[in-house]
């Protein structure tokens, strides 16, 4: 099996601004595996959060060995980017070189598209309802926040999309105190889920603590091995393929945390139609899909994921899978 690993960057349609800061372009890596006659790919996106970087995640795909499976890989790579686009890249291979989609070979219905949201950017008020009044055709918008005055950000959004159904990601950016004053007006105006709204490990104040609007653990799930923390803190969890490590354990992260009780979002990095393309396989069914990363690109790979009033629909095979 000959692998390559390329990066490539993927220029945004626009500034995008959460509380951590802000970029301009997307930087990916794009693994390859080829037996001679057929190929496989993946992308991943390195996450500083998470301490990976460019260079980082390069050297753990390279320091592979010559000979691997989907199923060793687990053994080989911890869960995070490295591994993710690994094997994505190995589930497309066996899609290929079976001639069959990869839903069939994970035992699975053929997808369907689902709704995904659409995120507008942490910026002024001003600027926000702005945003919010451009998209407010879309049925779900996604708010980055995390400021500890965020409330006149809400109100601008809400004034904007006065219809929208409206989800909030404070990645990590607010105290138990922001929280705990926030909470009803996310009520009163009619938001439907929030995400991470303390840091990940600050969470424990979330035991006990009334939660009114669903409340999703995202910097706080990573694989199966987060759930036990969970426990009393949050209601979903959201699954993003860049930390579980690839569609194999995404899927079965997905399977634990239903069983468990928790519902599912399906969330991204900001990369290209390749990365999001098995999370389409993840999202079937989910709570909220929120699969945008194409969406805020100027950019895409050839024969990109199609976006339309259904939602995102499942690759093409000449994309992925």
């Amino acid at each position: 099996m000959q692998l390559e690993v390329s990066r490539d960057v993927f220029r945004l349609a626009q500034v995008f601004t959460i509380s951590r800061g802000s970029r301009t372009e997307a930087k990916v890596l794009t693994v390859r595996l080829s037996d001679g006659v057929h190929r496989g790919w993946g992308e991943c996106v390195p996450y500083a959060r998470y301490d990976e970087t460019l260079d980082t995640v390069e050297a753990e795909i390279r320091a592979l060995p010559a000979e691997f499976t989907r199923q060793s890989l687990t053994e080989l790579l911890p869960a995070g980017a490295a591994r993710n686009a690994v094997d994505c890249a190995l589930w497309d291979f066996e899609s290929k070189r079976t001639g069959k989609r990869v839903w069939d070979l994970a035992g699975l219905p053929a997808p369907k598209p689902e709704v995904t949201a659409y995120t507008l950017s942490l910026d002024t008020p001003e600027a926000m309802r702005a945003q919010a009044a451009k998209n407010a055709h879309r049925p779900l918008l996604k708010i980055k926040l995390g400021t500890p005055d965020d409330m006149p950000r809400l109100e601008a959004v809400r004034a904007g999309a006065p219809d929208a159904r409206i989800i909030v990601d404070a990645n990590e950016g607010w105290s138990a105190e922001v929280y705990a004053d926030l909470a009803p007006h996310l009520v009163r105006l009619g938001v439907a889920l929030v995400e991470q709204p303390l840091p990940a490990g600050d969470d424990d104040a979330l035991i006990g603590m009334e939660r009114p609007v669903p409340v999703c653990a995202d910097e706080s799930c990573h694989d199966r091995a987060s759930l036990p923390a969970l426990k009393g803190k949050y209601d979903v969890i959201n699954i993003k393929l860049d930390k579980t490590g690839g569609l194999t354990e995404a899927l079965e992260l997905r399977r634990a945390g239903l069983e468990q009780g928790y519902g599912v979002m399906v969330g991204c990095m900001v990369g290209s139609s390749l990365a999001m393309a098995p999370a389409t396989l993840v999202a079937q069914g989910a709570l909220v899909t929120d699969l945008d990363g194409p969406l805020l690109l100027a950019e895409d790979r050839d024969t990109p994921l199609i976006f339309d009033d259904a939602g995102v629909h499942p690759p093409e095979a000449a994309l992925w899978g």
